[in-house]
């Protein structure tokens, strides 16, 4: 990079130069002799200083190349393509030799209008690709949605899996299609009116990749664990080339492949005690990059630093899932009180959730006996993204089920005319049968039997099923079950597609401006500018008490009826009314 202060600064991995040439470069402070090995020829990178070493070398775009670490044949760390998996030989890519179309493309739509799709690119289609999903965008657009959010794509072990164990973080997956691939989808969303956000993973990598990593450099740190894995060394001795690789990384998603912003996935597995927390530089170089690029961040705190700006000594991210409200709304509808939802199932929750969807905001969390959380009051509505369904509250279910059919209506109801960023799951539109279930690729033995146990003793403690009954993650039916059916019911498509016209008549941005319930029906009104949100979380029919309503705008069930001075509802059900 031009202007780079340190070694580790100047651009990382293999850059094409136009010439015939290609720079190499990798920080590799453990071994005494690197090479690259390209077109059956090795050439030593010469020392830069700091464990950094580069050489210029005869090559082009589509050669594939290997480091040569003492003798030891390692993909680049920054690889952009792994076309024959984690093991297999890096290949060269010239991002800027696509040809994009999207030259008039200003970003979609802003934040407070926004509605995001969530999808994981290998079931979402028979094929399982990048260019496969392409034929589905329009209809997505159509139905109102303004983005749509990949699973992480970052070369994982194997062929199928969440993507949550990535080694390369910088390289679109070989079984979805590569970085072409993953190009020509970017390409094809922003054609047919479509943001692309990227669920990138930055506080582990996939167990397979750890030793090939250590074998260059310090990656990682014994001063922290992660639940998944070692934790990236971003703040111990020599972590400023790794907290660069990362943010190297995360600058050419949205530089490259035009992505429209980030997911990060579990930002509260990120440890740093810098002086300039490293989720707050990535979101620096990503708005410099593109001011209009979002970062929304995974964050398992309730707390508000996440979106508050730099000159608040917050992160300056845009927004942030906010699980909470997930499950108050989950708990409510369908009583399940196990593991975190155990202290979630009062009305009451859910209308705090509705005003800022931390429910705990730093009062006493019985699940965690300690007080939890931070007040988030000062943040806007934008800054918070809820759902009914995700891929964890899916697929980290024993069966991977999704919402039962009595509760999808209600759910869908209230989280997309909430007054915060609305995500859906994919297939939940239109009422999907499949299950998303827990499926991997290891291509370690040991990883494989680690991964299959662990998923058994998960839910042993469970009575409902035995743990032999747990799909097995590593058997491709458990993947295949996964993959969109596309059937479900038209009444579903119906109510999502009109839900989501009414969201567009509600007051965008602004904060829901009054939330009444009782505790005793259970019932609960939102008022959103001239419309009222009326459910009925009861198990019978119930009547909610509304003033002034004149019209029925919208209702999930048949047989709701305005009365004097309220709404007849059914068993689990909503309307809206004006």
């Amino acid at each position: 990079m031009a202007g780079a202060e340190y070694p580790w600064e100047r651009a990382l991995g293999a850059v094409p130069g136009g010439d015939g040439a290609v720079e190499f470069r990798v920080w590799a402070p453990h071994p005494d002799r690197v090479d690259v090995r390209v077109r059956g020829a090795d050439h030593e990178l010469r020392p830069e200083g700091f464990g950094v070493r580069s050489a210029r070398v005869e090559a082009a775009a589509g050669d594939d190349y290997v480091f040569v670490l003492d003798g030891r044949e390692l993909p680049d760390p920054a690889s952009r393509h792994q076309p024959e998996g984690l093991r297999g030989p890096s290949r060269i890519v010239d991002p800027g030799s696509f040809a994009w179309t999207d030259g008039g493309w200003h970003g979609g739509a802003e934040l407070e209008d926004a509605v995001l799709y969530e999808l994981h690119v290998g079931t979402f289609t028979p094929e399982g690709t990048f260019d496969a999903a392409i034929e589905h965008l329009p209809g997505l657009a159509d139905l109102g949605i303004t983005h749509i959010e990949l699973m992480p794509v970052a070369e994982f072990p194997g062929a199928r899996g969440w993507g949550y164990d990535g080694v390369y973080i910088s390289a679109a997956h070989s079984s979805y299609g590569g970085p072409l691939g993953l190009q020509r989808l970017v390409d094809a969303a922003h054609a047919a009116g479509l943001g692309v956000i990227l669920d990138v993973v930055y506080n582990h990598l996939g167990a397979s990749g750890v030793a090939a990593m250590e074998a260059y450099a310090p990656y990682f740190t014994e001063k922290y664990e992660t639940f998944w894995g070692k934790a990236i060394n971003y703040d111990d001795a020599d972590s400023d080339p790794v907290r660069e690789w990362v943010l190297q990384s995360a600058e050419g998603w949205i530089r490259d492949f035009h992505v429209d912003g980030l997911r990060l996935d579990a930002i509260h597995a990120v440890f740093d005690s810098n002086a300039k927390h490293v989720l707050r530089e990535l979101a620096e170089r990503v708005h410099a990059r593109n001011h209009r690029a979002l970062v929304i961040s995974e964050s398992g705190l309730n707390d508000p630093k996440v979106t508050r700006p730099a000159s608040a000594g917050g992160y300056g991210h845009d927004a942030a899932w906010a699980d909470d409200f997930h499950h108050a709304l989950r708990v409510l509808l369908t009583g399940e009180r196990a593991g975190y939802y155990e202290e979630f199932g009062r009305v009451e929750q859910l209308a705090k959730a509705f005003r800022r969807p931390f429910v705990h905001d730093g009062d006493y969390s019985t699940f965690r006996r300690r007080r939890f959380g931070a007040p988030a009051g000062d943040r806007p509505v934008t800054e918070f993204v809820v759902f009914d369904q995700n891929h964890d509250q899916v697929g980290n279910r024993a069966f991977g089920d999704r919402l039962p059919d009595e509760a999808r209506p209600l759910a869908a109801f209230c989280t997309l005319l909430s007054p915060f960023i609305p995500m859906l799951f994919m297939g939940e539109e239109y009422g999907e049968r499949a299950p998303f279930q827990f499926f991997t690729d290891h291509i370690d033995e040991k990883i494989a039997v680690a991964t299959r146990e662990g998923r058994r003793r998960e839910f042993s403690a469970f009575a409902d099923f035995s743990a032999e009954e747990v799909p097995d993650p590593q058997d491709p039916a458990t993947f295949e079950r996964s993959k969109l059916t596309r059937e479900g019911d038209a009444a579903t498509r119906t109510l999502y597609a009109g839900l989501l016209e009414a969201r567009r008549r509600l007051p965008a941005g602004a904060d829901a401006d009054a939330v009444q319930c009782d505790a005793d029906v259970p019932w609960l009104r939102v008022r959103r500018g001239q419309f009222t949100l009326a459910c009925n979380f009861a198990d019978g029919p119930a009547t909610v008490p509304v003033d002034r309503a004149f019209e029925l705008v919208l209702t999930t069930h048949d047989g709701a009826r305005l009365e004097p001075g309220g709404v007849a509802l059914p068993a689990r059900a909503g309307a809206l009314l004006r």
